[in-house]
C-alpha cells in the first residue's frame, strides 16, 4: 500500500492528580479544567467544554446538534444517562426524500442516494437539536455552576474566533463545496470565497464566527429554554422555513432532554455503563457478549484477540443494521467526545454531534447557529426499522462509556467518528479491561475497524500473524492511521490505576486533542 505518512506519532498519556478534562480541542478542555481548579465538578467541566466546542471545533458539534452524557455520581454511587439525542420534525414527509440511486461508496451510511442529497445537506436534513436542553439539564441535575456562568467561557471563545491553522483550514476546505451553497455559511467559513489560511508566520490568527457570541449571550441571559421558546426559537424556525425545512415552533417547544438509566453490561469484575436505546450502546453490548463467550486469555492483544474482535463486531453490526431503529427491537460521524473526572471521583463521558462534518452545512442567518443533519441517520428506504418517519429518534452511533470495578470508579471512554465509534470504544474497553493496559499503552495500540460488516480495515502496524488471523475471519484491507482521512475513530478517556492515580489519553493523530489537568 502507498503510505500517506512516513512518521510515527506519539501522544503520551497525562497523569492526573486533582481532576482533568480530555477532548478533541485542548483549548476547550483547558476551559473545563479551569472550572475544576475553581472548585467545580466533572459535570460542570464537561458542560463548559461542550459549550466551548461551538467555537473551538464547530464542524463537529454545537448547540445545533445533540448527544448523550453518562454521569457517575460519587456521592450517590450511581450512574445515569442524560439523553439529548435529536428527533425528526413532526412535519417530516418521507416523500421529500426520493431515492435516486445506489449507496455512495464514501457515504456516511450505506443508505441509497436521495435526490439532491437533501437528507445529508441543507434545510431538509435538520432534526430537532437537543444540545442546549441536554447540557442545561445535566448542569441543573448534577452540576454546581449556573447556566449563565457555564456559558461565559464559550462566549469569550466565540468572540475571539476559531483558531486558524492547517487543521482548521483542512476541515473547512474538505467541506467547502457544500458550505458555499449557503450564504451565511460561505460568508463565515469561506471569506473571499475560499477556505481561510493561517498566518505564514505562525501568529495566533482567528476566524470571526459572526453573531455566535451574541446568540450564546442570549442563552446565558434567558436560560436554556430560550433556544426552544421565545425570540431565538422564532428566529430559528423562521430561517429554517425560509430554506424549505420542516422544523417547526412546536418541534422546538415540545423538545425535552431526559435522564434515563444506563444499559449495564457486566464484563468480568467491571460494570460497563452504556447508553441504552437508539445509540451505539446495545451494539457494543452485543459485541462484548460475543467476546466474553470466546474468552480473551492472551497476555496482550494478539492474533486471537483481533480475530475475536472482527467476528464480534461484524455480527453485532449485521444485527444493528438489520433490526435496530424506532420501528425495530432496538426501539427503546463527525462528533465530539469529552471525558472528565474530578477530585471527588465523579466521572463524565459526554458525546455530542452535528452528525456530519459541519452538519447540514447551514449556518442560520439570524442566529449564526450551525445546524445538524440528523435526518441522515435514517434509512430513506421504507419498511426498515430505522426508516424515515416524523417525530422519532434516529439510530445514532454515539457510545460513551463509564466503567466501575467492584463498585469503584475505573475508567471512562468514548469517541467521535460516526460508525467507527463502536469498534473503537469496544476495543479500547477490552484493552483496558481484558489486558489491564494503561491509557498510554491502550491509545498507542493499533486497532481495526469493522463498522462495515463486509470487511475489516486494519492498521498496517499490526503484526503479520494478526493480519493473517483477520484474513481467516473475512475480508481484511489495510488502512493507515492518519489525521486525514480518518479511518479510525478519534477516542479519549481516563483510567484509574491500582494506586488511585488517574491517567488520561486522547487520539494520537488528532492535532488539537489533549488532556487538560486541574492542577
Amino acid at each position: 500500500m502507498r503510505r500517506i505518512q512516513t512518521w510515527q506519532a506519539v501522544k503520551p498519556a497525562v497523569s492526573i492528580s486533582t481532576g482533568a478534562v480530555a477532548s478533541q480541542s485542548l483549548e476547550a478542555a483547558t476551559l473545563g479544567a479551569e472550572i475544576l481548579a475553581a472548585g467545580g465538578n466533572a459535570v460542570d467541566a464537561a458542560v463548559v467544554t461542550g459549550l466551548a466546542m461551538n467555537a473551538a471545533e464547530p464542524w463537529m458539534s454545537g448547540i445545533g446538534g445533540g448527544g448523550y452524557m453518562v454521569v457517575y455520581s460519587a456521592a450517590a454511587k450511581a450512574v445515569r444517562v442524560v439523553d439529548f439525542s435529536m428527533v425528526s420534525p413532526a412535519g417530516l414527509r418521507a416523500a421529500d426524500y426520493p431515492i435516486v440511486g445506489a449507496p455512495e461508496a464514501d457515504g456516511l451510511f450505506p443508505w441509497p442516494a436521495v435526490r439532491d442529497n437533501r437528507n445529508n445537506t441543507g434545510y431538509l436534513s435538520m432534526a430537532v437539536p437537543g444540545n442546549v436542553d441536554g447540557l442545561g439539564l445535566a448542569l441543573e441535575t448534577f452540576g454546581t455552576l449556573s447556566w449563565s456562568d457555564a456559558l461565559q467561557p464559550a462566549i469569550g471563545l466565540a468572540r475571539k474566533g476559531l483558531p486558524l491553522d492547517w487543521w482548521s483550514t483542512l476541515n473547512i476546505a474538505s467541506t467547502a463545496a457544500e458550505l458555499r451553497l449557503f450564504d451565511t455559511s460561505a460568508r463565515i467559513y469561506l471569506p473571499d470565497g475560499l477556505p481561510p489560511l493561517p498566518s505564514a508566520e505562525g501568529a495566533d490568527t482567528r476566524l470571526p464566527l459572526g453573531g455566535l457570541a451574541e446568540t450564546l449571550g442570549h442563552l446565558a441571559a434567558h436560560g436554556r429554554r430560550a433556544f426552544y421558546d421565545g425570540d431565538l426559537a422564532r428566529s430559528i424556525v423562521s430561517d429554517v422555513a425560509a430554506g424549505g425545512g420542516r422544523l417547526s415552533a412546536d418541534d422546538l417547544a415540545g423538545y425535552r432532554a431526559r435522564i434515563v438509566d444506563p444499559l449495564v453490561h457486566d464484563y468480568g469484575r467491571a460494570a460497563l455503563h452504556l447508553v441504552p436505546g437508539l445509540s451505539g450502546g446495545p451494539t457494543m453490548a452485543r459485541a462484548l457478549t460475543a467476546m466474553q463467550a470466546a474468552g480473551l486469555t492472551e497476555e496482550r492483544p494478539g492474533a486471537r484477540a483481533f480475530a475475536t474482535y472482527y467476528r464480534a463486531l461484524r455480527d453485532a453490526y449485521t444485527e444493528r443494521l438489520g433490526t435496530m431503529g424506532h420501528g425495530g427491537d432496538g426501539g427503546r460521524s463527525c462528533t465530539t467526545h469529552i471525558s472528565a473526572v474530578d477530585r471527588d471521583g465523579n466521572m463524565v463521558a459526554l458525546t455530542q454531534t452535528l452528525l456530519a462534518r459541519f452538519g447540514s452545512k447551514v449556518v442560520l442567518p439570524g442566529s449564526n447557529i450551525l445546524m445538524n443533519n440528523g435526518i441522515a441517520w435514517f434509512n430513506p428506504e421504507p419498511g426498515h426499522p430505522n426508516a424515515l418517519a416524523p417525530a422519532v429518534r434516529p439510530l445514532s452511533n454515539m457510545s460513551p462509556v463509564v466503567a466501575l470495578r467492584d463498585g469503584d470508579p475505573w475508567f471512562t471512554v468514548g469517541a467521535s467518528g460516526g460508525r467507527k465509534i463502536v469498534p473503537a470504544v469496544t476495543q479500547l474497553t477490552s484493552f483496558m479491561a481484558d489486558f489491564d493496559m494503561d491509557p498510554d499503552a491502550a491509545w498507542h495500540q493499533p486497532r481495526i475497524d469493522v463498522s462495515d460488516p463486509a470487511q475489516a480495515i486494519y492498521d498496517p502496524r499490526l503484526d503479520d500473524d494478526v493480519v493473517a488471523a483477520l484474513a481467516d475471519v473475512g475480508p481484511a484491507v489495510p488502512g493507515e492511521l492518519c489525521a486525514f482521512p480518518a479511518l479510525y475513530a478519534c477516542a479519549n478517556g481516563m483510567k484509574r490505576g491500582a494506586d488511585g492515580t488517574w491517567f488520561g489519553a486522547t487520539d494520537i493523530m488528532t492535532p488539537w486533542s489533549g488532556v487538560a489537568t486541574a492542577g
